[in-house]
């Protein structure tokens, strides 16, 4: 793999880090600026909301502009938001900040996607993603747990200060390891209009496939720390040693992901998504035993960041060149939109329906849905190939 890769997933790293980080900080930056813990907690919901509608901003305004230049500008708003949580003097400045932020995250991941796989050979197109992407898996397990500690002993704006040079470091290696690539291409493709590519029925379906997948993830993965504690059994000390097994399967499912879906698409996204119902499904007996409850919870991670590498490719396949990065980054917020949409499916069961023990069987029917929207995009697609097919004979 090329260099130029691990640049991406440097900057992925990055903004792994300034997403999660705050989860760990929550009762620090409510002391510190005379807030509640719920209305700290908006400061992860501000965050989504930046990501959700800073794809169609950023797209509109950057369409002719070479992928290279995007990225480093994107890079650029990164470190800045960051720098400005650093020094935000009240709560509101604050939750800008963090909106301003995760402007970055979308394009970031969705062009960061189009310029991976420009790098690699056709048949290492998805493990090309899977990379970038770890960079995000290993925010998880080392810059979260490294970024709370050092917010804990010197204040959380000191995290936010450690992103900051995380920000200018991933500038730094793009600007140097990624090739220039020719901004005429981007006009052209602006010119055709990229947005024409939302009215592809595949491309669609693949973005509701995302979010219904990622939708069951975060439905379970929201509430692990109360299940593990209240249902489990483990103490609050624990939770923190778990949740490194449940990283490392991340890292194992996001490499195996990709790599299986270099070879062979279709098969990978379906078995991915069956293997994330059945472990979530399978979960809702396995927390009442603490052996099995670990085992489920790495296999939970696992599962679930073997879904990201074939969803991201599948849209990229079926945007096709016009839009293919903007299709790419509205896919990045089509996860985030299933995160937020996850949480609150679990309080829901937690607050109105059969109560926390309940939350993974729930959680664990939704990518069953994600399974049957994407059968029927697939349905859809070899219809138009067999039609096409009778349309234009062969000589």
């Amino acid at each position: 793999m090329p260099l130029a890769l691990y640049a991406l997933t440097a900057g992925a790293f990055g903004i792994g880090v300034t997403e999660f980080v705050i989860m760990g900080l929550l009762l620090d930056v409510s002391a510190d600026l005379g807030v509640s813990i719920s209305a700290a907690g908006l400061l992860i919901s501000g965050y989504a909301l930046g990501v959700v509608i800073g794809a169609p901003i950023l797209g509109a305004i950057s369409g002719k502009w070479s992928k290279k230049t995007l990225l480093m500008a994107l890079m650029v708003v990164f470190t800045i938001g960051n720098l400005a949580c650093a020094v935000a003097p009240d709560y509101w400045t604050l939750m800008a900040a963090r909106v301003l932020t995760a402007f970055a995250h979308a394009s970031f991941f969705g062009v960061g996607s189009v310029v991976a796989t420009s790098l690699v050979a056709p048949n290492r197109k998805a493990s090309a993603i899977a990379i970038m992407f770890t960079g995000l898996t290993v925010a998880n397990i080392l810059g979260v747990p490294f970024g709370t500690w050092l917010g804990q002993a010197y204040g959380w704006r000191s995290t936010f200060f450690a992103v900051t040079l995380i920000g200018i470091v991933a500038f730094a290696v793009i600007g140097l390891l990624v090739p220039k690539d020719n901004p005429a291409d981007d006009r052209q493709e602006a010119s055709r209009g990229v947005l024409a590519v939302f009215g592809r029925r595949a491309v669609m379906l693949g973005l509701l496939t995302t979010v219904l997948s990622w939708v069951g993830v975060f439905a379970g993965f929201t509430y692990i720390a109360p299940i593990l504690t209240e249902i489990t059994g483990f103490s609050e000390a624990a939770v923190s040693p778990i949740l490194l097994v449940f990283g490392g399967g991340l890292v194992v499912g996001n490499l195996a992901g990709g790599w299986l879906a270099d070879r062979r698409l279709l098969p990978t996204m379906i078995g991915s998504l069956l293997a994330l119902s059945a472990v979530l499904l399978a979960m809702t007996a396995a927390i009442h035993q603490p052996v099995l409850a670990v085992i489920a919870i790495g296999l939970f991670g696992a599962a679930a960041f073997a879904t990201v590498s074939p969803l991201q490719m599948w849209v990229l396949q079926k945007a096709e060149g016009a839009g293919q990065g903007l299709a790419s980054s509205f896919n990045i917020a089509a996860f985030n939109l299933g995160n937020a949409i996850g949480a609150w499916l679990g309080g829901a069961v937690i607050d109105h329906g059969p109560g926390l023990g309940s939350v993974t069987f729930v959680a664990g029917l939704v990518p069953l849905a994600a399974l049957a929207v994407a059968i029927v995009a697939i349905r859809i697609d070899r219809r138009r190939a067999d039609t096409a097919a009778l349309a234009c004979p062969a000589e």
